[in-house]
Order: C-alpha cells, then sequence, then structure tokens
C-alpha cells in the first residue's frame, strides 16, 4: 500500500491490498476500500462508506456525510460504492435517512467534478453525470444513462435505463428509459437513438421502440390508449416490455399522463 504519512486512517477501517491513500485525506472509522482502489488527496470518507475495488476518488471528494435531511437523526445508513467507478473533484455522496438504509453506486460510473448525490439515491451501471449536477435525495438511476451538465433532479424522480438528460435541465418527473429529455421543467424530446445504437440494442427492438415512442408522444392518444395501442401493434422487446412497465408505474405525476406531451422544437 501507498499511503502519505499526513492521511489519518482510523483503526477500525478496513482497507485491501494495493490501495493508494494520498496526502492529508481522512478515512473514517467503519470504512471499507476495495483492492487497487486510489484514494487521492484531502479526501474525505466519513463513516459507514464502503468502495470496491479500482475506483478511483480525486482531490477533495466528500464520501458518506450525513444526509440534508430533517428526518436523519444520527441513525446507522451507509454510502456503497461498487467496482471501477471514477469519482471526481469535490464529489458529494450523503449517507442515507433510515436505519441501515444505503445511498448506492453501482459499477463502472463516472462521477464528473462538483456533482451531488443526496441521500437514499440508487445509481446503476455505466452511469455518465456530468459535473455541477445535483440529485436530490430517493432518486433512481437505471444502467447507461447520461445526465448532462448543471442538471438539478428533483427528489422520488426515476430515470430509466439508457435515458439521457440535457444540460441545465430542471426534472421534476420520471424519465422513460430510451428516451432524450431537456428542458426546464424537461420535456421528453426523441429517442435516444444513438445511445441504443452504442448499447448495441438490436435493429428490430429499435424499430419497436420508435413505434412505441410514436405511440406515446407524438399521437392524440392518452396513456391508457397509447399502452393499449403498443401491446397490440408493436413488437414487445424485452426493451419494449422495460418501457412499458415503467410508464405503468409513473402514475398521475409522470410523463405519460394525456395532457402532459412533450413540447416540439
Amino acid at each position: 500500500m501507498k499511503i502519505h504519512p499526513s492521511a489519518i486512517i482510523d483503526p477500525t477501517a478496513q482497507v485491501g491490498e494495493n490501495v493508494e491513500i494520498g496526502a492529508y485525506s481522512v478515512i473514517g472509522p467503519d470504512c471499507v476500500i476495495g483492492d487497487e482502489t486510489v484514494i487521492g488527496p484531502h479526501v474525505v470518507m466519513e463513516r459507514y462508506t464502503e468502495v470496491g475495488r479500482q475506483c478511483k476518488i480525486r482531490p477533495a471528494a466528500v464520501l458518506g456525510g450525513p444526509p440534508q435531511d430533517a428526518k436523519f437523526k444520527g441513525e446507522r445508513s451507509y454510502v456503497r460504492v461498487g467496482d471501477r467507478n471514477e469519482i471526481r473533484e469535490f464529489v458529494t455522496l450523503h449517507r442515507a435517512t433510515g436505519e441501515d438504509q444505503a445511498t448506492e453506486l453501482g459499477n463502472d460510473n463516472l462521477i464528473m467534478a462538483y456533482v451531488h448525490v443526496g441521500h437514499n439515491c440508487h445509481i446503476g451501471n455505466n452511469a455518465m453525470i456530468s459535473s455541477y449536477a445535483g440529485l436530490s435525495g430517493h432518486i433512481t438511476v437505471a444502467d447507461n444513462v447520461v445526465i448532462g451538465g448543471m442538471v438539478g433532479v428533483h427528489q422520488f424522480v426515476r430515470i430509466g435505463r439508457l435515458a439521457m438528460l440535457g444540460g441545465y435541465s430542471k426534472v421534476v418527473q420520471d424519465v422513460p428509459p430510451f428516451m432524450l429529455s431537456d428542458g426546464r421543467p424537461a420535456d421528453i424530446l426523441d429517442l435516444n437513438v444513438r445511445g441504443l445504437r452504442r448499447a448495441d440494442i438490436k435493429p428490430a427492438s429499435r424499430a419497436a421502440l420508435k413505434q412505441a415512442y410514436k405511440l406515446l408522444y407524438r399521437s392524440n392518444l392518452n396513456v391508457t390508449q397509447a399502452l393499449e395501442a403498443i401491446e397490440d401493434e408493436v413488437e414487445i422487446t424485452p426493451e419494449v416490455a422495460y418501457l412499458v412497465e415503467f410508464i405503468k408505474q409513473i402514475g398521475e405525476g409522470g410523463f405519460g399522463r394525456a395532457n402532459d406531451r412533450p413540447r416540439r422544437r
């Protein structure tokens, strides 16, 4: 291990093999650092923070700070970070509210400088969150999501797989999977065709998703009618099935409402 002599490591912390810890970093009690992870200088890992293997945490990131939530009463809760994540400068990841609850980050994510991830958020794998984005509490971000810079996401919002959010967006409602979203407040603009191709989604499924998108967002059908039309007219590939189930779970507060069509640009 390469641990700078100015680093402070609590004796209860578990540090894996071939870990690097930079100058003036502080590793608090009951923390876990996986093998081959690199902790830069001036990083703070507060109590109950767990980081997996081969992560890179850049200077001045703070992981495991108490949640900015009036309901938090000091109970034991966690930040859990998976493997091969890159967490850039001045990122903050807060612990969860609720006994033994966790704020979670999966594997292979890029969290750019100055991003804030609030309490009880759950981020999947291969997500990219750009600089200065802010995620409020209880947000779910699925795999392969791209969030642009300066985006603000309201608490309890879900962002579906392979969705892409444009910079400066104000996201106050669920963003369905495979969609491009942008604006203040954010609207659904189109299908994320480039993202689907990069993810090697088969052409037949991409075509089916395009049909489903048009029925949901470019027709005169309400959400119930659009879902019925999808089931009758569109090939139900795994991706289409996931989209349909996501839309059904949105309820009255989501983009699927009949009177909540995206603005055309």
